[in-house]
């Protein structure tokens, strides 16, 4: 072939490769879903996956400001520079603005920033508001950040206050926020007077985080929308779950709704002593970025009536203990383990009890903790490993009787059956031993099913050193436990295969499993694998006691077992043959 034409075939390939390192494509911006508010539903129009509530019949002027219905406000006046108005207690500093009484940001100072940039944890996304309001009312979708308001700051003794009072034409609008004490937890109040019925609040949640984790793509992976109905359990809609401009719909009545990244959140919450306001969240999918969906919206619906409505506002860490507190079932902000959630989510809380307990308890390092959680698990499971494993020794022992019973009888199923569970009774063997001794692998389980969800969430284990590690919430960076967990593995393969009778399948199980679940717990949370690794060392010593045992109640040879088992006649005839 001619020269040139491989000639020309490396110029293209050439042009391919050079091309965008030397013209590199424009950056894509992160698209700023809020600047333009997903549309609310119009009066009586279902939306997907729901029935709308009820609203206003005329059309939506979605975005629309002091729109032109008869009924409608007036549009607001000309707006001065905004305001940023604090209240703050030891725990958090909430920031809002007088345009739109939005909640800017959430500042936490127990908590330090892991990533790049020095200082506290600040909740906010750096484009907008993380919390902010539009109306519906008189036909019109009003943007609540349009309108100007008055900010009055108040304390009480250890409690702070600040209250927005803004004008809407003849409608008076008022929103007060009364900080806990000793809680990340706002109580807001929200009136408009003057407004037509019936009117709607939109509260439009966070569209985003800005990650102040170490691991920013693992932080990004949680970003999610979470809402309880009153009946029935959480659910959560990750951002990445909506195509973009896809809306789904969760229906209510609900108790809270919020948005969150791997360790802290803000959301709505009915109050405990109050109907739910809470008629409805919408979800809508954002334009994604390197297919990354680092952005979503989310707004709460709620009916407005001339009398005001009153929720609560959550701005902080998802502190397990704190969110069980709080009772709503707020806990459940991360609802665990999808379709096994029954079986899992008992688990994990119960494994949450004692992790905090063992931390107050023993006042050590999360990382000792799990190393003796783990053995603590091994050491209550003994007595039943035993027996299990026991039984086991028994079903091997007695193997080749129940053979023979089976060849004596081979053409007589009854008879076959009979015979068999004629030595299983003279051996006092239950016939369900093989299947009880695969017990003892499946009881842990649960257990470290209920870890892996717990350490996706749990902000106790958030930057806590242990070792060489910096972070056992994140993956071993040398991949040391990973590798230590699945030798140990298949040390306590080895070890349970002594003494057994040969299996081709045994042993290709014991050599394949560890591969597997070193491959599976690569790039898990780091203590995850140290909890594991600790589980299989602790086993060893036992699984070394019994394969001692099997050994000293090792059946007899087939060759003898076959001799025991010829007929008595042609034994005779051997003998005076000799």
């Amino acid at each position: 072939m001619d020269k040139r034409f491989f000639l020309a075939l490396l110029l293209t390939g050439a042009v391919v490769v050079v091309t965008p390192v030397l013209f590199p494509r424009a950056p894509i911006a992160t698209p700023t879903v809020v600047e333009a508010p997903a549309p609310a539903p119009a009066a009586g129009t279902p939306a997907s996956g729901g029935a709308a509530p009820t609203a206003p019949a005329a059309p939506v002027a979605v975005g629309s400001v002091g729109g032109s219905a008869a009924a409608a406000p007036a549009g607001p006046a000309p707006m001065a520079a905004p305001e940023t108005l604090t209240v703050t207690n030891p725990l958090a500093t909430f920031a809002f603005s007088t345009r739109g009484a939005a909640l800017l940001s959430a500042e936490l100072p127990r908590y330090q920033q892991l990533s790049a940039s020095a200082g506290t944890v600040v909740l906010e996304n750096g484009r907008t508001p993380m919390l902010r309001y539009r109306l519906i009312a008189g036909g019109d979708t009003i943007a609540l950040d349009t309108v100007a308001f008055t900010g009055t700051k108040e304390a009480s003794g250890d409690r702070e206050s600040v209250t927005f009072t803004g004008a809407l034409g003849a409608a008076r609008i008022t929103v007060r926020y009364a900080l806990a004490a000793d809680n990340y937890l706002a109580d807001v109040t929200w009136r408009a007077e003057g407004l037509p019925q019936p009117a709607f609040l939109l509260t439009d949640l966070p569209t985003g985080f800005a990650s102040q984790e170490s691991d920013t793509t693992e932080d990004e992976r949680h970003l999610a929308y979470a809402m309880k109905p009153e009946r029935g359990g959480a659910e959560r809609i990750d951002f990445r779950k909506p195509d973009p401009g896809e809306r789904l719909l969760q229906p209510g009545p609900l108790t809270w709704a919020v948005a969150k990244n791997k360790y802290f959140l803000i959301g709505v919450l009915a109050a405990d002593s109050a109907p739910s306001p809470f008629a409805e969240v919408q979800v809508t999918g954002a334009v994604r970025v390197n297919k990354v969906a680092v952005n979503a919206a989310a707004t709460v619906v709620s009916p407005l009536p001339a009398a005001g409505i009153r929720f609560e506002l959550f701005a902080g860490p998802q502190e397990w203990e704190r969110l069980v507190g709080m009772g709503r079932d707020f806990e459940n902000v991360n609802p665990y383990g999808g379709f096994i959630s029954g079986v899992v989510q008992p688990f994990a809380t119960i494994v949450m009890r004692v992790l905090l307990w063992m931390k107050r308890t023993l006042q050590i390092e999360y990382g000792w903790i799990l190393v003796i959680f783990g053995v603590v698990i091994r050491l209550a499971m003994w007595p039943l490993n035993s027996r299990m494993m026991r039984s086991s020794i028994q079903m091997q022992r007695i193997a080749p009787q129940v053979q023979a019973a089976q060849n004596k009888h081979k053409g007589d199923p009854e008879k076959q059956r009979e015979a068999v569970m004629k030595v299983y009774q003279e051996a006092g063997v239950s016939p369900f031993a093989a299947l009880s001794g695969c017990l003892p692998m499946l009881l842990p389980m649960p257990i470290l099913f209920a870890l892996f969800f717990v350490f996706q969430n749990t902000i106790e284990f958030r930057g806590v050193s242990f070792l060489w590690l910096a972070d056992i919430s994140l993956k071993d960076p040398y991949y040391i436990l990973p590798l230590a967990m699945g030798l140990s593995m298949f040390v306590l393969s080895w070890v349970g295969m002594r003494n057994v009778p040969p299996n081709p399948q045994t042993k290709m199980m014991a050599y394949l499993m560890p591969i597997v679940m070193t491959v599976a717990l690569l790039n898990f949370a780091s203590g995850l694998n140290l909890y594991y690794a600790v589980q299989n060392l602790a086993a060893l010593p036992q699984q070394w006691l019994i394969a001692n045992e099997r050994a000293k109640n090792a059946p007899a040879t087939p060759a003898t077992a076959v001799a025991s088992a010829a007929p008595p006649a042609a034994d005779g005839g051997a003998r005076k043959k000799r």
